[in-house]
Parts: C-alpha cells; structure tokens; sequence
C-alpha cells in the first residue's frame, strides 16, 4: 500500500511510522476520530494530517462516517476504516480441529467456521481443507479471493518467524520445513501470509483488542494439549533469536512425571497438560476413586477429558479437586520463575484447559505467589483470558 521508502518493521515503535501508519494505528486503537482528534494523537499539524488522510481515502481505506459530537461551531466529520477496502482471514490450526474465521477492515467477523482433522495426516491434506473452509465462505459473503489482503495462521509447533515455517514439530509429522505461506498464496495471491506459533497469535490478540491493551509487559499462557506462552515486551511480541521463546511447556516441573514428546521426563505439560489431567483422572477411576469419573466416561466410551475433570470439580468430587490443584500449582510454579525474571505486570490463562474451573486458576495464582518476590507480585495481575476463543 506504501511506497517501499516507508516500508516499516512490524514491531517499529510508534515515533518511528511514517504519518500514515501513525494514522492507521490511532484508528485502528481508538475506533473513528476526526481529523483534528487524529493530529492530537499524532502529534503532526493539521495540514499535515490534512495530507494524510487525503493520501488515505483515495488509496480507499478509510472514509468519512458522519458527523461527531460538538460543543458548539461546526461539527467534525469522522473518519473509519473502510469496511469493504479489504478482507482478512484468521485461522488456528489445532491437534483435532481448525477454526477459520474472514473478517472486514472495520475488524467485524463476516463469516466463521470450525472442522475437525488429525494434524498428523499432513499439511497439504490439512492446508487443503482450510484452503476449501476460506473459499467457501467467501462464496457465501460474495468477498473475492484477490480481496483477500491477509492471511493469518497460528499453528502449535515452533515456527520459524521470518521463514514462515515450522522446525520439528513434535504431534505435526510432515510439517518441518513445509511452505506454508507458498500454498496459501497460490490462491489468495493477493495476501499478506503470516505464520506464527498460536500462543503468540493469542497474545497479539490480547495485546491489540483484549486485556492487554493497557500492558507493555505482559505474558500469555496456553494450556491445552500441549502449554506454551507467548511474551509480549514493550508493546511487542518476543520471540528471541530463533523464534521459539516462551516455550514453557519443557521446563522441568515434576521429574517422576510421564516422557513428553521429545523423551524428557518432567516436563510441565506432561505434568500439567491436557492429557496429562486426563491421563490422571483415568488411573483415579480404574482404581475406583471416583464414581463420577465413571459416570462421565460412560458418556464418552471410557473416554476422560480434562473438561470432565472441570464438571467433576464441580460436582465436589474430591479426587477432581485434587488432580485440579495440583496441576495449577505446576503450572504457577514455573510461572514464578519467569515472573522472577521477567517481571510481567499480567499473566492471562487461555487455551481449553483454562475453561475447567475456578480452581484451576486459583491454584496456578497460589503457585506463583508462593515462590515469586514480592516485589515482582506486589501489581501483578493474573487472570483468565477475556478474550475466549475468539
């Protein structure tokens, strides 16, 4: 959209952006302003800003929206994203499913859908079936693919940032390597093609819509099949020097815990995990702890689930409460640590596991406390993400 002159790091600090990145990113963060509000946030002259926003309508992506309040005199016109300028597309690749959503320049979701697949079988078979999710739903909401100017994917592996690729994924066999951003660009040639770990997509989420929107520092984790986190400092995702920063889920926590996918023993999400609560809750109920474990997995063809862990808590099922306990305080124990070194102003728990009770959330609050200075807690939040799944 910009000449190549003003071409700009995605991570630029704002002093840095050229007057219409500048103008983008204030409305994009405060919604519609006027051109007068516009220069204040900016800081340029109104003839300048004046010049900008001209430079922005005629390209088409923003447009006048009506008039504003006024405490008297004439009344500011205001000025928006232009909904129809462009199209994006959101996709989270998972172990069992992927959700895809098509949104409008004005950030309004148009159409969404959810499939199950077995990552296991392959990208192109898994990329084809996305590839098949986006294009029909842009039959349904007339939206041409040329329209189509970004095109995001969180995947849950380790992914080469500045590559677009991902290196050894553990549950994603045929993925190393695999061109990505290649296959999705053969049909939606027009598209920006991002691919990033799905932590760091959750945590740029909250970081430009959610919860972190106030927060410079702040660490997002995902506790589902696998845990990692995703860091944002200084108003910007870390991904260190290679791109997998905030990996957690292989920090040691409990060494006579089960082999994780890479054959280390105690690693936090074969501890705390997903399955792992599953797993546990499943050995409780074959050795006839827990009638309500067997009541859930009757429903499920002796199938357990973390979520059914969750309903048994609920329930006051004592050996429920316990697994629950137990797993947060692994997971707020390696928490401590990186708040002890990173001293974050926000956690935010996010991913399925999350979902499975109050419990959950206060045992990871009590791990971190316990072993973190108290002048790393003392503005400390640390809560459930806002945002759910979206």
């Amino acid at each position: 959209i910009f000449p190549a002159s003003q071409s700009i790091s995605a991570n630029a600090p704002f002093h840095l952006l050229p007057p219409q990145a500048k103008a983008i990113a204030i409305l994009r963060r405060q919604g519609p302003l006027s051109r007068t509000e516009i220069a204040d946030y900016t800081g340029y002259s109104r003839s300048t800003i004046t010049t900008t926003i001209n430079q922005l309508t005629d390209l088409g992506i923003i447009e006048e929206i009506g008039d504003g309040e006024t405490s008297g005199g004439r009344r500011p016109r205001m000025l928006n994203f232009k909904a129809d300028f462009g199209y994006v597309v959101g996709v989270d690749v998972g172990a069992t499913s992927v959700d895809c959503a098509i949104a409008d320049f004005s950030r309004h979701i148009l159409a969404s859908g959810s499939r199950e697949i077995d990552v296991r079988e392959g990208p192109e078979v898994t990329l084809t079936i996305i590839r098949d999710m986006v294009m029909e739903a842009l039959k349904e909401t007339g939206v041409s693919p040329e329209k189509i100017y970004g095109f995001g994917i969180g995947v849950p592996g380790p992914v080469d940032f500045a590559a677009g690729v991902l290196i050894a994924p553990p549950i994603m066999p045929g993925w190393n390597g695999y061109p990505i951003r290649e296959f999705i660009r053969e049909t939606f040639t027009q598209a920006v093609v991002v691919v990033d770990n799905d932590v760091n997509v959750m945590a740029l989420g909250e970081l430009r819509y959610g919860a972190g929107m106030l927060h410079e520092n702040f660490i997002f984790v995902k506790v589902g099949t696998g845990i990692g986190a995703g860091i944002v400092a200084k108003g910007a995702i870390y991904r260190g020097a290679d791109g997998c920063a905030g990996d957690i889920g292989h920090i040691c926590a409990d060494r006579s815990a089960p082999l994780c996918h890479w054959g280390n023993t105690g690693c936090l999400e074969a501890t705390a995990g997903g399955p792992a609560i599953a797993a546990r809750a499943t050995e409780a109920m074959n050795a006839g702890k827990s009638a309500i474990f067997a009541k859930y997995a009757a429903q499920h063809n002796g199938i357990l689930t973390a979520v059914d862990v969750g309903r048994a808590a609920s329930e006051g099922d004592p050996v429920a409460n316990q697994i629950i306990h137990e797993s947060g305080r692994f997971i707020g124990e390696v928490l401590a640590t990186l708040v002890n070194f990173f001293n974050p102003s926000m956690i935010l728990i996010g991913g399925g596991v999350s979902n499975i009770g109050h419990q959950f959330l206060a045992a990871i609050r009590r791990g971190v406390l316990h072993r973190s200075l108290a002048l790393s807690t003392r503005h400390l939040r640390i809560d459930i993400s806002p945002m759910g799944a979206q």
